[in-house]
């Protein structure tokens, strides 16, 4: 497969010229193509480019609002509920996240119901925004139905991501950012545009009968991890991003959506000031944790990998396959 080299600040530009070609204006067009730019400085590529087209085509086609104004409808005791406009998410996170952090500072704990947002990108990036001000931090979303429940074939759940953050003052936080099912929908989906196999266990063919191969895994449905466990914490999600707050369940968002590309849903975002809670020593306290598991050779706390590829990408760039950037060029 023939890559090409950008620069990162080649890859904020592509990304706002597909955008705003699409008809996003600048407050929108900015956040989306901060959070694609954001994973492919970080690696993740399922999340970064990779993404352009579907925000792009869900903004043409009138699904999103690439005109949206979020605003925050409510603000009772520690939750806020935030009307994300038919828009995506990163620009309701532009009004949200700083409010959800000065209450969870105030409150010690506080929540963001996010409803009417289409949630098209990594769960990461809002909770690194969360840790950033001293807080931990929990995200979770839902989508359409891709994923299977234990004993049957039927695609109930979205692969329903969870993200937990926890700040780690003068180092990159310690961020674990997983879906519900063993491999998220964008690896899958790039697995098959590559021609290679999916991992075993990430999913089943529309016979019911595991697969490795990608394209009978997106016909059929992908597994939860963990057997059970995974599907618990799927429902879960479930409930905590669609009834909790107001919001569709993965199979109601079936029932509504096109199915091609980013769905309109919801997200719920937690946010914990550790001195509030467990006083001035509270994360320090965290810390002391992550330095006792570091001290054993070969472990690595969740997202330094993400961290790590920081201090080189700024010279070094990043490489994306021809094919994305002639799509993308060509979308401009």
């Amino acid at each position: 497969m023939t890559e090409i080299r950008l620069t990162l600040d080649e890859v904020m530009d592509l990304a706002l010229s597909v955008l705003r070609a699409a008809g996003a204006d600048e407050e929108n067009a900015g956040p989306i193509a901060r959070c694609m730019w954001r994973a492919e400085r970080d690696g993740a590529k399922s999340h970064g480019l990779f993404r352009c087209a579907g925000y792009a085509g869900a903004i043409r086609s009138g699904k999103a609002n690439g005109r949206a104004r979020p605003r925050i409808a409510e603000t009772a005791g520690s939750v806020i509920r935030l009307e994300g406009d038919r828009g995506f998410c990163p620009v309701a996170h532009e009004t949200g996240l700083p409010a959800l952090g000065a209450l969870a500072k105030e409150q010690g704990v506080a929540a963001l119901a996010i409803r009417r947002c289409l949630h098209f990108a990594a769960l990461w990036p809002e909770v690194e925004t969360l840790t950033d001000m001293g807080l931990a931090a929990m995200a979770f979303t839902s989508s359409p139905p891709y994923v299977h429940m234990v004993g049957g074939r039927r695609k109930v759940f979205g692969t329903n991501p969870m993200a937990f953050g926890w700040p780690r003052p003068g180092q990159a936080p310690m961020i674990f950012d997983q879906a519900s099912s063993l491999t998220a929908r964008g690896e899958v989906m790039i697995a098959a545009r590559d021609g290679h196999l999916a991992p075993e266990g990430a999913g089943i063919g529309p016979d019911g009968a595991p697969t490795r191969d990608p394209e009978a895994i997106l016909a059929g449905a992908q597994s939860p991890f963990g057997g059970y466990k995974g599907a618990a914490l799927a429902l879960m999600v479930d409930l905590l991003a669609g009834p909790l707050i107001g919001e569709l369940t993965s199979l109601e968002i079936e029932a509504e959506d096109d199915g091609k590309g980013p769905a309109l849903g919801g997200q719920l975002i937690l946010a914990f000031a550790p001195e509030r809670l467990g006083g001035p020593d509270a994360a320090a306290h965290g810390g002391r944790l992550f330095r006792a598991l570091l001290e054993e050779e070969g472990v690595r706390l969740p997202g330094m990998r993400r961290a790590a590829t920081r201090p080189l990408t700024p010279t070094e760039g990043v490489t994306i396959p021809a094919s994305l950037h002639r799509e993308l060029v060509a979308l401009c």
